[in-house]
């Protein structure tokens, strides 16, 4: 800053002044401008943001950057927050509460305008920070009864419900499920223990349910899964999977073994990817509004901190999103 204020011949205050925004003439405005692109300095964001008490960017935590579900959740945070000047500071949970926690605690460090995390279940830490930090946070996917701040999402489990249906409604009731082992894919439970209640409350006698491979569920489970399902209950005539990945290794292995989807045996998975109408059948599927999540969200925070600039009351509230089952050719 003392550089480009002594080629502009101007004070470091007038120089923060124009970086700020604030009023000057229009005619120091350009020297100064044009001395900074000269120059190619760049403001240090920290030091305005202590100065100030606000910084321009908003933190994001989703468990996996590869899933491209969460991925468009990110699209659709960025589509309702770069327009007002807010940018993105993404970290990845790695599906771990820990992790979370200790991003938590590194990203209020600087400041940020507000908080987008993933999943309504945190460790007793991350939430105390995120209610003592007092700036709007939006938890995302989870439609949780004690929200830190707001929510944006649905009920994973009434969703895994819905396709147990479907399958009854098609026919099936030899229904199995495939999961994943890990206890940290805390949606992908909800989802499992969907799928038991409904079960349950079908009466389509005991559940048969594979839990197999770690967090983010990927393509390479669904094979060794679906094996085996059919070694343990070899009579079954529908597998939900957790997700559309899983569920497509389970198609190829069904392939594999000479077996016809879905006239042998049926697959669906859950949440609409791309792969999921690629494959061969296509997939039936749980559809969820992954980019219109991130939307939401981001009009929410917007609100939350028109409100507090405005000094308006503030009430916790909950964005529900909508979910449908895809029917296709797999079931």
């Amino acid at each position: 800053m003392s550089d480009v204020a002594e080629r502009a011949g101007v004070s470091k205050m007038t120089v923060s002044r124009v970086l700020a925004g604030r009023s000057v003439s229009q005619t120091t405005r350009e020297r100064v401008m044009k001395v900074i692109e000269e120059l190619g300095y760049v403001a240090d964001a920290a030091a305005g943001a202590l100065s100030s008490g606000r910084s321009e960017f908003v933190a994001v935590l989703v468990p996996s950057l590869s899933s491209s579900n969460f991925s468009d959740t990110v699209r659709g945070l960025n589509a309702a927050l770069s327009s007002h000047g807010l940018q993105l500071l993404l970290g990845d949970t790695d599906y771990r509460l820990d992790q979370e926690e200790l991003l938590v605690r590194s990203m209020l460090r600087h400041q940020p305008r507000c908080v987008a995390l993933t999943g309504s279940r945190h460790t007793e830490a991350t939430r105390t920070l995120l209610q003592r930090a007092g700036i709007p946070v939006v938890e995302m996917w989870d439609l949780p009864a004690d929200p830190i701040d707001t929510a944006v999402g649905f009920s994973n489990s009434t969703a895994a419900r819905a396709m147990v249906r479907y399958l009854h409604e098609r026919g099936y009731r030899r229904i199995g499920f495939i999961a994943g082992e890990s206890e940290r894919d805390r949606r992908g439970l909800d989802r499992m223990r969907g799928y038991v209640a409904e079960m349950k409350a079908l009466g389509l006698g005991a559940p048969r349910v594979i839990r197999l491979g770690d967090s983010p569920i990927t393509m390479s489970h669904g094979a060794p899964a679906l094996g085996a399902l059919l070694e343990t209950w070899p009579d079954t005539e529908a597998v939900m999977c957790v997700s559309d990945m899983s569920a497509f290794g389970a198609i190829m292995e069904c392939h594999r073994r000479g077996l016809s989807v879905p006239d042998d045996i049926a697959i669906a998975g859950f949440g609409n990817f791309e792969v999921s109408w690629c494959c061969q059948p296509t997939m039936t599927t749980v559809s969820v509004d992954a980019y219109g999540i991130g939307l939401r969200a981001g009009e929410t925070l917007l609100a939350a901190l028109a409100d507090r600039e405005a000094g308006r009351e503030q009430r916790r509230k909950a964005v529900k999103i909508d979910f449908m089952v895809i029917p296709r050719e797999s079931a």
